[in-house]
């Protein structure tokens, strides 16, 4: 017998539904007396192979591949250029052994005969000197001074035919043996030289004595490309004053006048190269001062009458005592 409580809650309408929709089999299950009858269900197989996820999108190509090749090229040609280098300094340093093992360098510019009465005065070898790096700039600067002694002979020849041209230009042909003969010498000494030691041992002193004598050398370009009549050049001016009395006399004129300004033009692209060259080397003004200071303390004339006052001094101070 159900009590009235117990119909109330059958009677329920929550109840009535939570009833329907439990599973069958669901209220005749008593835990207590079903627990030792019934049996136990078995529990389910655990899998103990490891999980893997699969990815759901193919993961995106590496994006240097193409690069590498490139990459691979650029360090291929830097080792190649080490090692162009590194085999240049072994010869240059096995150079360097053979001629200290022979005595020193000996002097081979300019290449005279072994009977001439004077022999060479300077060692002149780009490619034991010059470092790699520089070695092209020198090499064009030393064509550049071989264009400007064969400029100097030709303008030489152009006024020795003016000459005979016109009498009355014999100050031209006078000067322009004198150029030949002075400006050959010393621009070799006064501008070559000192950008040929500078490049090989870094010497700012020397770069600063190049620019200040090369900027006079391109003045001096200038004006002779000019050619103002009786300055013993064959420049403009003076090709087309003798243009008017003698043709193929003019035109060598004209070939020296345009050779005149080709070096002009060369002289100043050159010069704003080695100028850049020269602000990458570290050089500056103050150590050029300090190399001009040790060089000339360095001297050993300098030393001597430097002595030679000072023991001078002495004496005449040690006179003047009573």
């Amino acid at each position: 017998m159900k009590s009235g409580g117990e119909r109330r809650q059958l009677m329920d309408p929550a109840v009535t539904q939570a009833r329907q929709a439990a599973p069958p089999g669901l209220e005749e299950y008593n835990p207590f007396t079903d627990a030792q009858t019934a049996p136990r269900a078995a529990a389910p197989a655990v899998s103990t192979q490891p999980a893997i996820m699969k990815p759901t999108e193919e993961p995106p190509a590496y994006s240097q591949t193409k690069e590498q090749p490139q990459g691979a090229a650029e360090l291929l040609r830097r080792q190649e250029e080490l090692e162009r280098k590194a085999a240049e300094l072994d010869r240059r340093e096995r150079e360097m052994q053979t001629l200290s093992a022979s005595g020193g360098r000996k002097n081979n510019w300019p290449p005279l005969p072994e009977n001439f009465p004077v022999g060479p005065c300077f060692y002149h070898d780009i490619t034991v000197d010059i470092p790699v790096e520089f070695q092209k700039t020198v090499q064009i600067m030393y064509y550049l001074w071989m264009c400007h002694t064969g400029t100097l002979l030709a303008n030489l020849v152009g006024c020795m035919a003016w000459f005979f041209v016109d009498v009355s230009r014999g100050v031209d042909f006078g000067l322009s043996i004198l150029w030949f003969m002075l400006f050959t010498p010393c621009s070799y000494v006064c501008w070559y030289r000192p950008l040929y030691g500078a490049f090989r041992s870094d010497s700012s002193f020397r770069f600063f004595l190049f620019f200040f004598v090369y900027i006079c050398q391109f003045g001096i370009y200038v004006i002779q490309c000019i050619g103002i009549t009786s300055w013993g050049t064959s420049g403009w001016i003076s090709a087309l004053t003798c243009l008017n009395k003698n043709v193929p006399v003019g035109v060598i004129m004209i070939i020296v006048a345009v050779l005149f300004t080709s070096l002009a033009t060369m002289s100043l692209i050159m010069f704003k190269k080695i100028h850049a060259l020269y602000r990458t080397t570290g050089a500056s003004f103050e150590r050029a001062q300090q190399e001009f200071a040790s060089g000339v303390m360095s001297n050993k004339t300098v030393q001597a009458a430097a002595a030679n006052a000072a023991s001078r001094a002495a004496q005449g101070a040690f006179k003047e005592q009573p």
